[in-house]
């Protein structure tokens, strides 16, 4: 049997956990082949119910003391597979390490790479990817910098966006209004919505800032695809179009230009495991915004469409591609989620 650990990440990971069981039940006919462990250092993680051991993480370590910690769990626990959420760059550059004691590290991507991809700017400045070239957008750090960028873009673009270089779940992330106060724009729900000229101002009492990305705002439909690779060699990916309205779920939709930028993106970053790729349709079509090196938030509504993409790709890592079978994706298919209340641990 394999103990596989996934420790300290996003809340999906539960969802993750699930899937995996349940793909491994039915594989092996109810004798199972792997033993989840999870941790948090939040005792109460909704995602421990997933499990089928879980332990609590000491909270405040990070970098290479973090590190020293996961590898004495593993020792202790007697982990095969680590699959890692925190400080994932680096544990995967101490992979060797963990080997020493009979431990696999299923990493998305080297360190480099990951702090390529947390760094919007520099990781589309170096971008090929002519079938779905990301927004038009300008890094900027100072006041003047903003000012220039504003000036070039906004001729060019009926809206623009504004949004940190890094950052997740579109945290920061607001669409400029020219029109409406902030007032205004909070007593009508307008959310991911800032006035221009206050945040403007807001940045002038400011020397410097953090590095944000002026954008061009695509104001079509955002797809989302979770993706199962083999260092560098796609093997599913699985497209949501998020439909406009609320309640209307999400659709499964196999469009060839964002299969194709999948494969290349797999291929150019030699990406290994489950990740998700956002893309955004605008005036010239598709447009990527970013690659999360992890499981999205709506894997299980991927899931839903046919794949078990975390059980392939854990099965894959563990056994070998060649041994498994890609079942067919339900292409049309409406999903969505519905949420239950549990006793949490």
């Amino acid at each position: 049997m394999q103990r596989v650990w996934f420790n300290k990440t996003f809340s999906s990971v539960g969802t993750a956990m699930r899937l995996i069981r349940e793909a491994d039940m039915a594989a092996t006919g109810g004798a199972p082949r792997y033993h989840i462990v999870c941790s948090n250092t939040n005792a109460h993680a909704a995602a421990f119910l997933s499990a089928h051991e879980y332990a609590v993480e000491p909270s405040g370590l990070t970098g290479h003391n973090y590190v020293e910690w996961c590898l004495e769990f593993c020792r202790e626990r007697g982990i095969t597979i680590f699959w890692p959420g925190k400080e994932a760059g680096l544990i995967g550059s101490a992979s060797a390490r963990f080997a020493a004691l009979g431990t696999r590290v299923l990493s998305v991507a080297t360190e480099e790479v990951l702090d390529l991809m947390h760094d919007k700017a520099r990781f589309c400045d170096g971008l090929d990817l002519p079938m779905a070239r990301p927004a038009d957008y300008r890094a900027v750090t100072t006041i003047a910098q903003y000012d220039a960028a504003y000036a070039e873009l906004r001729p060019l673009h009926r809206k623009l966006c504004i949004k940190p270089s890094e950052s997740v779940y579109a945290l920061g992330f607001a669409i400029l209004d020219e029109e409406r106060s902030s007032a205004q724009l909070l007593l009508a729900g307008a959310a991911y919505q800032i006035n221009a000229q206050e945040l403007r101002s807001g940045l002038a009492q400011m020397e410097t800032f953090k590095t944000l990305l002026l954008m061009e705002y695509l104001d079509g439909h955002e797809y989302s695809a979770d993706c199962v690779a083999d260092q560098g060699k796609l093997i599913c990916v699985v497209p949501r179009k998020k439909l406009h309205g609320g309640g209307s779920g999400q659709l499964i939709e196999l469009r060839t230009d964002l299969l194709a930028a999948c494969d290349k993106l797999a291929r150019d970053y030699r990406l290994n495991g489950v990740f998700n790729i956002q893309f955004r349709e605008g005036a010239n079509g598709l447009a990527l915004l970013e690659i999360n090196p992890r499981m999205s938030g709506g894997i299980g509504m991927a899931c839903a469409a046919g794949p078990n993409l975390p059980y392939l790709a854990l099965a894959g890592f563990d056994q070998g591609f060649d041994k498994l079978s890609v079942p067919a994706i339900h292409e049309g298919m409406r999903v969505g989620e519905a949420a239950y209340a549990v006793e949490l641990p």
